[in-house]
Formats: structure tokens, sequence, C-alpha cells
């Protein structure tokens, strides 16, 4: 298979398959069942859904101005392509993936809503039985969508196009769609645990930070991977600001409806983020470091992923606790990891992974039932241990269930198509040697 350049028909053919498959399938809304949906739910749940979708866009941007120049436009390339692939992929049997019929709590069936029947005019998630089935569906989509991007990061500027597309697909089906099935399908072996995971700090950071952890150390080092020269700090600033703006959507519309559980959850995730900010920034100050635009950027976004897994089951004045607590953590990684020589180029197992990891236990340490009554069991800073525990034992599970995959299907990838570019197309930059434009 070929995308840069040399001729290829097997993308064709495999698109004119989906599409065949498409036309003949029975997609049409029969018609026989009437639901009653609230209006305002359903307007929150589709303005929700777009802030989601720009946070892809805004992460382009977020890492584009990260790299060199000369690698700016794959960047930026990496998480749009995402926006084409995954939605293909979601409706043709990634949602049957993740919200299917239960296959012993751990994959769904992919033919329960194969080709998205039975999806138009479907029953409602039982979570979310004031809006469509399908608005449900599409939401869920985005978070998708963002996840494989997400892990880009970890490898920029060293990895081949095609094989990144081929990897993404890969990621998708035997990562993300097991973990976010055992943690939000009511029968997945996460959620049976207890373990909470209000808007992905599991599925969506944890999944990618450590699959960008597998993908840094299995990738090795770049030609030039000590030199840190962002292309333009002002896109990161706009990326950061892009990605705050959607996580309103990320946060409060897992509520999935107009309701007082959404506003606490955009409270917690913007005191927690500016937390995060602030400590980030003060805690470099302590150490003689210039507060600097990159350092308010990423503590910006590590206080967003740490609040993610909590969001709607935490106070407000405890998600300023979490936002400084995982800045501080992740800032000591970043600077592990800039001694070390792994080379994570833009350091997402640090800011995503941790702090990922670090919400999750935390929403272990502060979750109460007065916030949300999903919480059957309270965090351990309330005297209860069940809820705690069974966060530890999920982390280190997803934790092994992902590290393991994530290698076998980068050797999988490697050996179909090769993951690393040339040392040459390394040294001209991936924006000329992999699609021919450069800035």
């Amino acid at each position: 298979m070929s995308l840069s350049g040399k001729k290829s028909f097997v993308p064709i053919f495999l698109m004119a398959i989906i599409v065949g498959i498409a036309l003949f399938s029975p997609s049409l809304p029969h018609g026989n069942e009437n639901y009653t949906y609230n209006g305002a739910d359903v307007a929150w749940m589709l303005t929700s859904a777009a802030l989601v979708l720009i946070m892809t866009p805004g992460l382009a941007y977020f890492y584009g101005g990260m790299v060199k120049k000369k690698n700016v436009i794959s960047t930026m390339l990496q998480s749009f392509i995402c926006m084409a692939v995954i939605a293909v992929v979601w409706v043709v049997f990634g949602f049957s993936l993740v919200f299917g019929d239960s296959i012993g709590g751990i994959i769904g069936d992919p033919t329960t809503y194969f080709m998205f029947n039975g999806v138009l005019d479907g029953k409602p998630w039982g979570g979310a039985s004031t809006i469509p089935f399908t608005l449900f569906a599409m939401y869920q989509l985005k978070f998708a969508i963002i996840t494989p991007a997400l892990i880009t990061g970890a490898f920029a500027e060293r990895i081949k196009f095609t094989s990144y597309v081929l990897f993404i697909c890969l990621f998708f089906i035997f990562i993300y769609a097991p973990l976010a099935h055992a943690t939000w399908h009511p029968d997945g072996i996460l959620f049976k645990m207890g373990v909470l995971d209000f808007a992905g700090g599991t599925v969506v950071h944890m999944s990618a930070g450590l699959t960008a952890l597998a993908s840094a150390l299995y990738l090795k080092q770049g030609k030039h991977f000590k030199e840190h020269t962002p292309a333009r700090i002002t896109y990161v600033l706009l990326g950061t600001g892009m990605l705050w703006f959607g996580w309103f959507g990320f946060n409060a519309g897992s509520a999935f409806g107009a309701s007082q559980l959404a506003a606490t959850a955009l409270a917690t995730t913007s005191t927690a983020s500016g937390a995060a900010a602030l400590t980030y920034i003060f805690f470099d100050a302590a150490r003689g470091i210039k507060p600097s635009a990159m350092g308010v950027c990423i503590g910006v976004v590590v206080g967003l992923v740490a609040i993610t897994p909590a969001a709607g089951f935490v106070s407000v004045p405890h998600s300023l606790v979490i936002g400084a607590v995982a800045a501080v953590v992740s800032r000591l990684l970043i600077d592990w990891r800039t001694k070390s020589k792994l080379d994570d180029t833009l350091d997402v197992f640090p800011s995503h992974g941790v702090g990922g990891m670090v919400g999750m236990v935390l929403t272990g340490v502060f979750a109460h039932r007065s916030i949300n009554e999903a919480v059957e069991a309270n965090g351990l800073f309330y005297g209860e241990t069940d809820l705690f525990v069974a966060h530890v034992i999920g982390l280190i599970g997803a934790t092994v269930f992902t590290l393991v995959m994530a290698f076998v299907l980068l050797k999988f990838t490697d050996i179909i198509s090769p993951l690393r570019v040339s040392e040459e197309e390394e040294e001209v930059g991936l924006d000329l040697s992999q699609h021919g434009e450069k800035l």
C-alpha cells in the first residue's frame, strides 16, 4: 500500500469495497419507534460534539508549533487525517466494537451496529436517554478521533505517513475499542469493577500516552532528537486555546445533557486547568526557570487531562488539587525525559499518559456520590477504600494491556509497512519527503 507518490491500487480497492457495502446496507430508519427527547439536551450535545471535534485541529496547531519548520505540515496532517480515517471506521464497525453487544466484557460485537444499522432509529443509550442514539454515537466518534491523534507527538518528525495511517486503524481496533468498551459499556469489565472515567482519562489519555511511550521506545531516537527548535510558539498558543475551548464539550458534554452535572464538569475543568498552568510555571520559577509560553500551555493541557476522568465526580475545590498535583508530577517526568535517551518528541507520555494516570488515581481519592449518584463508593479521602482499590487495579490492568498491545501493533505495522522514514527523508523533512509540500 502506498500513499506517498508510488502507484498503488490497494487503497482504492479498499474504499471501493466499503462504498459497495455501504450502498446496499439497510441504513434507513424503520420508523417503528417513537422517543421523546429533551430539546435543551439535544442542543447542548450537538454543540458539545462540535466542540470536541474542534479539539483535533487544535491539537494539530499545538503539536505543529512545537516541531521543526520542515515538519509542521506533516505533523498537523497526522491529526487532521484522523478525522477522516476514524470516521469511516466508526460507521462501518467501530461504534459496534465500543458500544455493541458485549463479548466477555472486553469488546463489542462488530455486527451489532454494522454500517450504523439500527442507529438512526435506535433506542437511546441508557446513560443518555434524552438525546437521539445517533447523536450519542456521533458524539462518541469525536473521542475516537482525537485519541490516535494524541499519539503523534511521540513519533513526530520520523514516521512514514502510510505506516501511520495503518497503525491508527490497528490502534483503534485493538487498543481504543477494548478500553472504551471495558470502561463505558454497562457490561464492560472495568465498568463492573466500579472504575469511574467521566470523560476519558483511561480510555483516551492513558491509552494514547502509553502507546506514545511504546512508540518512542520502539522507534528510538530521531536523528537530531536533542535539538528542540519549535517552529511557531504562536501556533502552540493558538492550539492550546482551541483545546481549552473544546475541552468543555469533552468534559461537560459527557454529562449527556444540559444539567447541573454538566455545569459541575465545566467548573471543575476550568479550575483544574488554571491551577495546573499556575503550578507549572510557579514550580519552574522556584527552580530559577523563566515562565514560558510553552510552560503555560503544557500546564493547561496537563490540568485538562488530569481532570477528565474526575470532572463529573469531584468538587470544585478538589479539582484545584488534582490540577496542581498533576502539573508537578508531569513536570518532573518531563525533566527526567529530557535527560534520558527516550525520544518522546513532544512529551506525550509525561503529559497525557501520566496526567491521565494521576487523574484516575485522584478520582479514586476525591469522588463522592453527592456530586454524582453514579459513584457507588466514595473516594479514599472520605474514608472508603473500595473505589480507590478498583482504580489502582484498573490502572495496572489498563497499563499492562496497552503497553503489550502497542508493542505488538508497532511490530506488526513495521513488518507490513516500515514505520521509520530514511535518514535522508528525515533530514529533508517530512513535509517534502512525505507530502511534497512546505511552508
